[in-house]
């Protein structure tokens, strides 16, 4: 879902941060992590590249469109597709080094490279790892790189790495203006890598909780698609499942009949009537049922076949719906004092893991925050304004339904999104067909199914 790249001087200690970046996001619920860099030391395009800085021979144009061409196939033939399923893609150099190696130090011009590279992924997080340059030349010629090949860069001197260094301090300090559209990216740094790999974990670490808390939009690809893909994986396995464990028999499969004869409104009255406002402060949880967290938790739980624990849990929750783990562990825990899920003996031997489900009276509520997702703050802004309203009216409302009014661009999108999320989950009504636009969907919200 997001493109981190790792920027700075040659020597800086890109790779080093790159590794413990690698190791940093493992804590976060992607469902992978890769690691690339640039250019591609294994693709024929990289390669030219490559020779292209060891040589010296080519013009700062020719130079930059190896790279341009080398970066653009590595975008869409590797990153995009990753990016797509909601990984994680952290790259040891990108455009940034471009437009530095090329724009500034080759006056190629930003511009010039930035049209080179337009249709390439745009990084989502820049990290800019600073060192001073004579320190940096001495790791180049002591460190690992240069005792597998004696072919040096024709850039690696002191005087040219203390003009790139005043390139990325320009740059991404934003005294240098980045043309579009790569003036998207977060930059954040420059981190000063100069002490123990202990201060530069520390200061990686801060940095990446602070990106992942912000949730920001992807910038490559569009985060509500990458949920849907993510949550299909687990409707697959609910499809497959008749009943749930120590559930009635059912003459339908769950992932049909999940609304249980409620319309969607009275679900969304249900749930904040049944919310437990007065224990919520205590265990320090939301006091509505409608908040992120609670719709991400009991969303994800509804869809998780049989119990699970909070680590499975955390890793399903993924980047849209994404919720710190000791959060996780904290709404967990008071869900379970306050009855909306329940333990479960664990049939794993040894295994001191506690493990717990959705319980089935609240799995209506659940299933309806995920197919409803995509307007979740829409709801609860109209909650706040209309705390007497009827959850029925909230939806036509939103809309803007009758009024002759067409509603803002983002909210047609989120309609769109929502049934489409409805295909993947059903309407929730037996031989009921999902709604196809945003009036039949006013109606699935208002009416209960036909008996």
């Amino acid at each position: 879902m997001y493109l981190i790249s790792i920027e700075g001087g040659d020597g800086s200690g890109k790779g080093e941060a790159a590794r413990i970046i690698l190791e940093l996001v493992n804590d976060y619920p992607f469902p992978q992590v890769y690691s690339t860099h640039e250019p591609r030391r294994h693709s024929e395009l990289g390669k030219l590249a490559l020779d292209s800085v060891q040589t010296g021979d080519k013009t700062p144009l020719q130079e930059a469109g190896l790279f341009a061409a080398d970066r653009l196939d590595h975008s869409h033939t590797w990153i995009k597709p990753l990016l797509e399923k909601g990984n994680i893609v952290i790259s040891d150099r990108n455009i940034h080094s471009s437009l530095i190696y090329q724009g500034i130090v080759g006056d190629l011009g930003l511009e010039q490279v930035c049209k080179m590279n337009a249709a390439a992924m745009i990084p989502d997080l820049v990290i800019w790892i600073d060192c001073d340059p004579e320190k940096a030349i001495k790791r180049i010629q002591s460190g690992t790189l240069r005792m597998t090949s004696e072919k040096q860069e024709y850039f690696e001197t002191t005087d040219i790495q203390k003009k790139i260094r005043k390139g990325f301090n320009d740059l991404l300090s934003g005294k240098i203006r980045v043309p579009e559209p790569f003036d998207k990216c977060c930059v954040v740094g420059p981190i000063l890598n100069e002490g123990g790999l202990d201060e530069l974990r520390r200061k990686l670490r801060d940095e990446l909780r602070s990106f992942f808390n912000r949730k920001p939009a992807p910038l490559n690809v569009d985060s509500d698609q990458v949920d849907r893909y993510l949550l299909n994986s687990l409707v697959k396995d609910v499809k497959k499942q008749t009943r749930l464990p120590g559930a009635p028999e059912m003459k339908t499969a769950i992932h049909i009949g999940w609304l249980s004869g409620k319309s969607p409104s009275e679900w969304m009255k249900l749930g904040e009537d049944l919310w437990p406002k007065d224990t919520a402060k205590e265990f320090d949880v939301p006091a509505t049922s409608y908040s992120q967290s609670c719709w991400s938790i009991l969303g994800t739980l509804s869809l998780i076949v049989g119990s699970t624990e909070v680590p499975r849990l955390h890793k399903s929750l993924g980047p849209h719906r994404m919720v710190t783990q000791r959060h996780t562990q904290r709404l967990v825990k008071w869900l379970e004092h306050e009855r909306w899920i329940h333990k479960q003996q664990s049939h794993v031997p040894f295994s001191e893991a506690k493990v717990f489900k959705l319980r089935d009276e609240k799995l209506g509520y659940g299933r309806l925050a995920l197919a409803m997702w995509p307007l979740r703050s829409s709801l609860a802004s109209w909650r706040r304004s209309n705390p007497n309203s009827k959850w029925e009216d909230s939806l036509p409302e939103i809309l803007l339904h009758g009024t002759g009014k067409n509603p803002p661009m983002t909210i047609r999108r989120s309609v769109n999104n929502i049934l489409k999320r409805l295909e993947m989950l059903t309407s929730g009504h037996e031989n009921c067909p999902t709604p196809k636009n945003a009036d039949e969907l006013i109606i699935w919200w208002k009416t209960k199914p036909p008996k």
